[in-house]
């Protein structure tokens, strides 16, 4: 069953802050196998102009995830993340997250459309830091996929 495109718009309340450490930018930076030394050298950052470690351009996402699941788990929307795959991910940046950083997310459903079937969601994450500075957006593309007798198969 499509989705209801009555929830483009919707938004859900902020996150709680997540603080942001070195040790986890450290650890997420390994685990992409991204050796700059701005994401483990506070130094090397400094250097760089920033005031602390930065971290890498796609660590949002563990935020942003996680916000998103809001959307995931609304009952009133009626999606079926059993069939759900990640289909796309964009980021778009004020300044790189830091270090020290307190930063909350707001999400919003921007577009649902289907495609041969699929529900094809676009949930928009608004990252604000502790001033409420924006800091970053992510833009996540969501796809449910059609249930085989929906898909015609």
């Amino acid at each position: 069953m499509a989705l209801d495109p009555s929830f483009i718009g919707r938004t859900y309340p902020p996150t709680d802050p997540y603080e942001v450490g070195r040790e986890k930018i450290r650890e997420f930076a390994i685990a992409i196998g991204d050796a700059n030394p701005a994401y483990a050298d506070p130094e090397a950052a400094k250097a760089l102009g920033h005031p602390d470690v930065i971290a890498p351009p796609t660590f949002p996402f563990v935020l942003t995830y996680r916000a998103a699941g809001q959307v995931v788990e609304d009952p009133e929307l009626g999606l079926d993340f059993t069939r759900v795959v990640h289909g796309d991910q964009k980021f778009a940046y004020t300044r790189p997250v830091r270090a020290g950083d307190r930063l909350s997310v707001a999400v919003t459903i921007d577009n649902i459309k289907s495609l041969a079937g699929n529900d094809v969601l676009t949930v928009r994450g608004e990252v604000t830091d502790a001033t409420g500075e924006h800091v970053v957006t992510s833009i996540m593309t969501l796809v449910a996929r059609a249930a085989d007798d929906e898909a015609g198969e």
